[in-house]
């Protein structure tokens, strides 16, 4: 008895029930989907806003604020006071994005992750 392929819905061939290709394309969909829901579920946590930044930016900002909250000197992460308002320190996250912190006495508050274009045309403090 020979067995032979038939035509699905979706215009691929096989011989079972249902394409397997579709299917198999349908689950990376739904893995897709979920590990990018379980991505922007973690954003609540967050003290500052970091939802419009990069993954990675978004790791290392993190990094940081966990070790603010954990009481470690902003200078262990290249931190530095501005010239023109010594409350406000800027922390390098990457090349190209600072978070800006307001000192407030025993503990820094982040405020923002900017990128460094909006950094320099902002002067944040002014």
């Amino acid at each position: 008895m020979s067995r032979r392929k038939k035509t699905f819905l979706c215009g691929h061939k096989g011989y079972g029930q249902s394409c397997h290709r579709c299917e198999q394309q349908h689950r990376v969909r739904e893995e897709k989907r979920q590990q990018k829901q379980e991505w922007e579920s973690t954003f609540a946590a967050d003290p500052i806003d970091l939802k419009n930044l990069p993954a990675h930016v978004v790791v290392k900002a993190r990094i940081i604020i966990a070790g603010l909250q954990s009481r470690n000197n902003y200078r262990e992460y290249g931190g530095k006071r501005l010239r023109h308002n010594r409350w406000i320190i800027s922390i390098p996250v990457t090349r190209n994005y600072r978070m800006i912190c307001h000192d407030q006495g025993s503990l820094l508050v982040p405020h923002a992750v900017l990128s460094h274009e909006d950094y320099n045309v902002d002067k944040p403090g002014c």
